[in-house]
């Protein structure tokens, strides 16, 4: 009865406008990433592009959050929006993250498995914006949102592959010989983990929403 309620009411579809800006928000500084760890272009410019757009997506963000607050029927629960919006932000702050560890220890270069880790950072990023349209009429895109997000956790797992093979490279490589390269390396591999780690938290609120409103 309370769903049957709440879908008479007028809502406020503004999140979805919101969301969707979010989001390609993110893909665009998920493909700087990757141009970044590729060596394409300037390097420099790369690491700025990706600090500008986490101050938009962080931007972005507030502006979801005021909305929660000022809007009397959300399209769905505000908890959810809420979480929803934080995990696609923390995916971007960790990218700023991994973009100061490289200014910090001036790196240029990176890793064949680094390079491949970017590749799949911009695959989750396409899937997270693809999905939030969908959410608009959660119902029709059940399936599809679904099937999304298990192809976030496919791309989550085959990048925990590369960060464990990336370490044993590193290892048999510096493990005696330089230990400063071998804490240089692992430090941006975790942070490319965490990146694809957060991408999988989006795809789980994804899925939360989809449970919670079908």
């Amino acid at each position: 009865m309370m769903n049957l309620f709440r879908a008479l009411l007028p809502r406020e579809d503004r999140f979805f406008d919101l969301f969707a800006q979010h989001s390609r928000v993110v893909v665009e500084a998920a493909g700087s990433l990757k141009s970044l760890l590729a060596a394409e272009g300037d390097l420099e410019r790369h690491c700025q592009r990706i600090i500008e757009l986490e101050n938009e997506a962080d931007e972005i963000t507030r502006q979801v959050l005021l909305a929660v607050r000022r809007s009397f029927i959300t399209p769905f629960d505000r908890g959810d929006i809420k979480d929803l919006i934080q995990s696609m932000d923390d995916a971007i702050d960790m990218m700023h993250k991994t973009v100061k560890t490289i200014r910090l220890f001036e790196q240029s270069s990176f890793d064949p498995r680094m390079r491949e880790m970017g590749v799949l950072i911009v695959e989750a990023a396409g899937l997270i914006a693809e999905a939030v349209p969908l959410l608009n009429r959660v119902g029709t895109h059940s399936a599809r949102l679904s099937a999304i997000a298990e192809e976030v956790v496919r791309v989550e797992g085959r990048a925990d592959d590369l960060h464990d093979e990336g370490l044993k490279d590193l290892f048999q490589r510096y493990g005696n010989s330089n230990p400063m390269a071998y804490f240089i390396g692992s430090e941006i591999y975790s942070e490319l983990e965490k990146v694809v780690d957060r991408f999988e938290d989006v795809a789980d609120e994804i899925s939360g929403i989809v449970i919670e409103n079908v």
